[in-house]
């Protein structure tokens, strides 16, 4: 009945159009109601306790250090590089679109961020030389979900937090990961340009890659940082968060020079409206979790998967129907807190090992991005290249389907990510 309930609230709340964090909440509430436990002190405590979380930090801080970045010359630097070293290839933009994402999601860990970057910067480039509309944006947005998969990376935080997982092991697991993606958009990419009769730009001679790489090394550096910190135990997570914000400043100002600090408000704002929104949604999530414990939900839900959890292959296949379900409907940062923290013991029970989990989580989560009707990351490449949302879907699902085999590969082999992860850390 609990189920029901937390399901039916949810839904219907969502389908009028109510703000995701809002359903969550009222959702809590309604099952306080059905459970006869309903206190308002309880529901005030639990959304601060949501909120108040020293993990949670980083989020504010890596949002800040994307905008910092983007504004301040360090993804046009990365830009230029895989321009000088792979443009004169046959669809060598493209090649430079899948290089510069899998670098740009070493430095932001947001798919919104990088998509964004990468749309304003490089669309307009492979236009000009004579890419078609639809598959420059279709590579576009598929690069873009990269950026959640391969370290530093906002949603392993949030899932970290709502399943109290360590968060540099999902750092480390997601590295291989967001590599093969890269590596599928790669091949992907090179039988698509098999076809078209777009002539390759001339190399360019060695001392302008030499220079383009002497210009782009500040901005190479930062995932050095951080991951040599993490791996070194110098900081955790959360402080990485504060050094890349602190070194895209420095960077910015004084070493690039494209960055005034007039210019440094509108990035402070930017950054606190999209944190504002992440953190009330784990704060309104933490009711709902609280609820959730409280009525069993997992209990329940591992009783209905109970003939799966010998069966450790098949419970991950059907979790990754669920979620490639949900994901179509709900943008990222909601799943992980609804469905993470119900899930989680489940995998436990059935003995799959959480981190692997947690990147099997996000990375079918960030699939959803590119599925329509929510499809935050179509959303945005429609928005900065002004093309239909109608005719990007068509260019976008060969992308759609070669991540989902390569989903598959991870379900058969999870030494593919369990590995290469232990090694790593």
């Amino acid at each position: 009945m609990t189920i029901a309930v937390f399901l039916v609230v949810l839904l219907s709340f969502m389908a009028l159009g109510m703000p995701i964090a809002f359903a969550l909440m009222v959702s809590g509430i309604a099952m306080m109601i059905q459970l006869d436990y309903f206190d308002a002190q309880l529901l005030a405590q639990n959304m601060i306790a949501g909120a108040d979380n020293f993990p949670l930090m980083a989020v504010p801080f890596f949002m800040l250090a994307g905008e910092l970045m983007n504004a301040g010359g360090l993804s046009q630097r990365i830009v230029k590089l895989a321009v000088s070293l792979v443009g004169h290839l046959r669809g060598g933009l493209g090649y430079v679109a899948i290089g510069t994402a899998v670098v740009l999601a070493s430095l932001s860990g947001s798919a919104i961020a990088d998509t964004a970057a990468l749309a304003a910067l490089l669309v307009p480039m492979m236009r000009g030389n004579g890419y078609g509309l639809r598959p420059s944006s279709a590579l576009i947005a598929a690069g873009g979900i990269i950026g959640p998969i391969i370290p530093p990376s906002l949603p392993f935080i949030i899932f970290g937090v709502a399943t109290n997982t360590s968060i540099t092991k999902l750092f480390f697991a997601g590295i291989v990961p967001g590599l093969l993606m890269g590596l599928c958009l790669v091949l992907l990419w090179r039988w698509t340009t098999g076809r078209e009769a777009v002539m390759p730009s001339p190399p360019q001679p060695w001392s302008a890659r030499v220079a383009a790489l002497r210009e782009a090394g500040w901005a190479l550096l930062l995932p050095v940082i951080i991951i040599g910190g993490l791996r070194g135990g110098l900081f955790t997570p959360t402080e990485a968060a504060v050094v890349a914000a602190v070194y895209a400043l420095v960077v910015s100002l004084f070493v690039y020079r494209e960055l005034k600090p007039a210019a440094l408000l509108p990035l402070l704002i930017s950054a606190s409206k999209t944190t504002a929104v992440v953190l009330f949604l784990c704060a309104a999530a933490l009711v709902t979790a609280y609820m959730i414990t409280l009525a069993n939900l997992p209990g329940q839900i591992a009783a209905l998967l109970g003939p799966l959890l010998h069966f450790p292959k098949l419970l991950m296949l059907a979790i990754v129907v669920l979620l490639l379900l949900v994901g179509t409907a709900m943008d990222l940062t909601p799943t992980i807190l609804i469905l993470a923290p119900v899930l989680m013991p489940v995998v436990v029970k059935a003995g799959i090992d959480p981190v692997y989990f947690g990147v099997m989580f996000v990375m079918v989560g960030v699939v959803g991005l590119l599925t329509p009707p929510v499809g935050s990351v179509l959303n945005v490449v429609c928005g900065v290249t002004h093309i239909r949302m109608e005719d990007i879907i068509p260019g976008v699902l060969p992308y759609v389907v070669a991540y989902t085999g390569l989903i598959g590969l991870f379900i058969l082999f999870p030494q593919l990510i369990t590995v290469p992860a232990r090694w790593l850390y």
